[in-house]
């Protein structure tokens, strides 16, 4: 079957609606490369570090001519496992580890760099657009996941004022009231901190994203202040040598890993593995390092007595005839219904 016959995102959204079932949505960077590709494509990105002063990065990304990032750690990842039996020399192991690093890092970097510099360089369509795409989940007890570490989505729930989205951040206050009268006591409160408000989040960044922080104690996301963009503290934290909560690794155990090792991340993970009703992708291509994804969406379709539910179906979009084939080769991969529809229909962004 060629995508022009495949069911409309309308179409897919309609049916839904009308079996009254709940559905909860998870983007990838495509949801991001339709606002701008020029910016959050792999193209984008590997350009940038291949414009790195660090020459061993670059002859890296030469060598083996390829621009996926998790391709290349996965192999600098097997190098350092050869190297640990074939080789005696230990300072071998520590410069492919250097630069595995190197290369998380300049990930990270690339995106800080790439991104636009704040909320308003959205236009307000695109922004009223992609918030109505959003809200129509939040608004109708559906979650909101997303494997990318861009602002964006945050950047247009937190403009449009969105009453449903909770990403589980907020305040707590940090010096009580005396138990005499205070006539001077002004309340004190925490920066943003992850947990506060858990217990209604409805938004999940699975591997990460650019202002989430973890400080060994507490997980804290960055944010405004009166005088400096949101960009530009997490630039001011970076340049200090703190870097941004990003899963970076090779493949999907590694990132299943690096996630059960975060509380937050972790928690997020725990939520997809939970869902019930539907979920529909965009985006999200489903590739050779996303196997934690699939097992957490196939823990979701096994029916549970405690919430009387279970994922019943999955609605994957593509975007060309390829990626429908490339995908339909592993769809008895996933346990329950998988239906897919035309990605291309979903107009996020108003453009």
């Amino acid at each position: 079957m060629e995508i022009e016959k495949l069911p409309t995102y309308t179409t897919v959204i309609n049916s839904l609606t009308e079996k009254k079932r709940r559905k909860h949505l998870l983007f990838g960077n495509g949801f991001s490369m339709a606002y701008n590709p020029g910016i959050f494509s792999y193209n984008a990105l590997s350009h940038f570090i291949e414009e790195t002063d660090d020459e061993l990065l670059r002859q890296l990304f030469k060598s083996l001519n390829t621009k996926n990032f998790e391709l290349i750690m996965q192999q600098l990842d097997n190098f350092a496992e050869m190297a640990k039996i074939f080789s005696t020399d230990p300072s071998l192991i520590d410069r492919i580890q250097t630069t595995s690093n190197k290369l998380k890092t300049s990930l990270i970097e690339a995106v800080k760099e790439l991104h636009p510099e704040h909320v308003f360089t959205i236009p307000e369509n695109a922004c009223t657009s992609c918030h109505k795409f959003l809200d129509d989940y939040l608004n109708n007890n559906g979650f909101v996941f997303s494997t990318n570490y861009d602002l964006l989505a945050y950047w247009v729930l937190m403009r449009n004022q969105s009453k449903n989205a909770n990403d589980g951040f907020g305040r707590e206050l940090e010096n009580e009231p005396g138990a005499d009268y205070e006539p001077d006591w002004e309340p004190e409160f925490s920066e943003l901190r992850w947990g506060v408000n858990k217990k209604g989040q409805t938004i999940f960044y699975l591997h990460g994203s650019l202002p989430i922080f973890d400080t060994g104690i507490d997980i804290i996301k960055e944010q405004y202040d009166t005088d400096h963009y949101l960009l530009e503290n997490i630039k001011r934290r970076m340049e200090a040598k703190e870097y941004p909560v990003f899963v970076t690794a090779g493949d999907g155990k590694e990132k299943l890993t690096h996630i059960m090792h975060n509380k937050y991340l972790s928690y997020c993970y725990e939520k997809l593995c939970s869902i019930t009703g539907s979920l529909i992708t965009f985006g999200f291509n489903f590739g050779d390092y996303d196997h934690h994804i699939i097992d957490a969406i196939n823990k979701a379709c096994k029916y549970r007595k405690d919430d009387g539910g279970k994922l019943f179906s999955i609605y994957i979009g593509v975007y060309s005839d390829d990626s429908f084939k490339r995908i339909q080769t592993f769809e008895k991969e996933f346990k329950c219904k998988v239906n897919f529809y035309n990605a291309n229909t979903v107009n996020i962004w108003g453009h």
